[in-house]
């Protein structure tokens, strides 16, 4: 990890300097259990949102919310790491601090562009007006920072004081692009109890004209929509955003918030209209979301892989917080489709062997395959499979009494592939599910498993499931499972999987 604040000799603010060393000195403390080998967390202190991605001069740069001092939510700075191949990353100094006037409680989230020789951040500044904590009063504005190193940056203020209406105080989570010879900006806005979406446009970042909100919620949409992202794929355009205040319905929408999209098109009125919202991801753990384009026209998307109010063990441990893996985004129809970045194969170590398919009642331990960091392929062979189950369990225990595992099943009966955690370790519970086609034969997924988290892929693209799981550093084992009659399961691949760090 790479803690120098020593950057071409540039000036450290005493704020920036003491909150490094505030993690320098954090680090005797941390408690490695559950910290992750190949996901990006936090040195010490807490992380959510990603803040701004970013590809500047040869390298991805990943900025998030920061609390360096302790492993809870507080006055937020950025956090700052950065990878030349989406897989291996190296900790950079904190990039920005709280504390002037225009966002002396906060530096909330935002994004990154980059503007010629120059990486530029849009980003919330945030001030309690009356007692911290209290949302009824604040005041939160847009402001601009930028580094001609990468590195260093130097804020220059506010540069969008406040939307329209004048009793609007949440208005949060700028992200900004470029198209043609303008830079356009779209945040999350709340007028009451209705969620807004104002876009601005600026030929120099510094000078901002609102054009119109591009969408507004109704009955049902939640009360603010946070971290909106506007993008094209395949010549329509994707409104990304995460809401709060929605309701769950049946299956969907569990978690206290989401994270999902719509797809549609924005008119030269710069209104969007466009389908039904779709979450994203359907795991417990998976919020603000933001997009790149990458330099070879991908779209890449990184998350917090946590949840507001959900159990979060390793704050004992000195640290909390980690993001999601990076993943592409394809759009085939009105839906999006979701794949792990191809670049992650690098983590890959040794192959080890897979199992043949096997549909025995009961459980199969599987002796070959164990660890806290693997890349496993699970095929699931649905004919017949009309009831019980049938998948794997991860991360077991030896122990056969009140065993710890994370089951991952197709349940014949509901016809959906859950994601079981309620002996996944410490403080956990609950399940979430996709649906799945109930005509379909085979289903392929891709596990990716790391010391704290699970994420499965559908090998098509079609669905996610990601989730935090905190199980004992010795629960390390691996099982097929099933019941009732029909269907078999293997593991035809599986793979050690490498540090993500240098």
């Amino acid at each position: 990890m790479n803690l120098s604040l020593n950057t071409m000799n540039a000036p450290v603010s005493p704020i920036l300097e003491h909150a490094q060393q505030a993690l320098s000195d954090s680090l005797s403390r941390i408690i490695h259990d559950y910290r992750p080998a190949y996901h990006l967390a936090p040195v010490a202190g807490w992380m959510n949102d990603p803040n701004g991605v970013v590809y500047f001069r040869g390298e991805y740069h990943v900025f998030y919310q920061h609390h360096p001092f302790e492993a809870k939510w507080g006055p937020i700075y950025w956090g700052h790491a950065k990878s030349a191949d989406l897989v291996h990353w190296q900790h950079l100094p904190i990039a920005l601090a709280p504390g002037d006037d225009f966002d002396r409680d906060g530096c909330f989230s935002g994004s990154a562009v980059v503007c010629g020789e120059t990486l530029a951040l849009i980003y919330t500044g945030h001030t309690w007006l009356g007692d911290v904590g209290d949302e009824r009063f604040i005041r939160q504005v847009q402001c601009l920072a930028t580094s001609t190193d990468g590195i260093r940056f130097v804020k220059h203020g506010a540069v969008i004081e406040s939307p329209p209406e004048d009793t609007i105080m949440h208005f949060r989570d700028p992200k900004v692009w470029q198209k043609d010879d303008h830079w356009y900006l779209i945040a999350g806005a709340r007028l009451g109890d209705t969620p807004l979406l104002p876009l601005y446009r600026s030929a120099d970042l510094h000078a901002w004209e609102f054009l119109d909100y591009v969408d507004r919620g109704n009955e049902g949409d939640g009360y603010m929509w946070e971290c909106p992202d506007l993008f094209r794929l395949n010549g329509r355009d994707v409104l990304l955003y995460s809401p709060q205040g929605m309701h769950s319905q049946g299956y969907e929408r569990l978690n206290k918030y989401q994270t999902g999209y719509r797809v549609g098109r924005l008119d030269s009125a710069w209104h969007f209209t466009g389908g039904p919202f779709i979450e994203l991801d359907n795991g417990h753990d998976f919020y603000a979301a933001q997009t790149l384009e990458a330099a070879d026209g991908r779209r890449l998307a990184w998350a917090w892989l946590d949840m507001w109010e959900s159990p979060m063990p390793s704050q004992a441990h000195h640290w909390s917080g980690m993001l999601g893996l990076p993943r592409e985004l394809e759009l085939h129809g009105d839906r999006l489709r979701v794949f792990p970045a191809r670049e992650l194969i690098a983590l890959r170590q040794a192959l080890l062997p897979g199992t043949p398919p096997w549909s025995d009642p009961g459980t199969q331990w599987v002796s070959h395959i164990g660890g806290d960091r693997l890349e496993i392929h699970v095929q699931l062979d649905l004919p017949g499979c009309a009831d019980g189950h049938l998948g794997v369990a991860l991360r077991c225990s030896a122990e056969e009494e009140s065993a710890e595992q994370t089951l991952l099943y197709y349940d014949g009966s509901l016809q959906r592939l859950v994601l079981d955690r309620s002996r996944a370790g410490m403080h956990l519970d609950g399940q979430r599910s996709v649906s799945i086609d109930p005509t379909l034969e085979q289903l392929e997924l891709r596990v990716f498993l790391d010391r704290s988290s699970i994420e499965v892929f559908d090998v098509n693209g079609h669905f996610s499931l990601s989730s935090r799981i905190y199980p004992r550093p010795d629960s390390l084992g691996v099982k097929l499972l099933a019941s009732g009659t029909g269907g078999r399961v293997s593991i035809p691949r599986a793979w050690s999987l490498g540090s993500g760090w240098l």
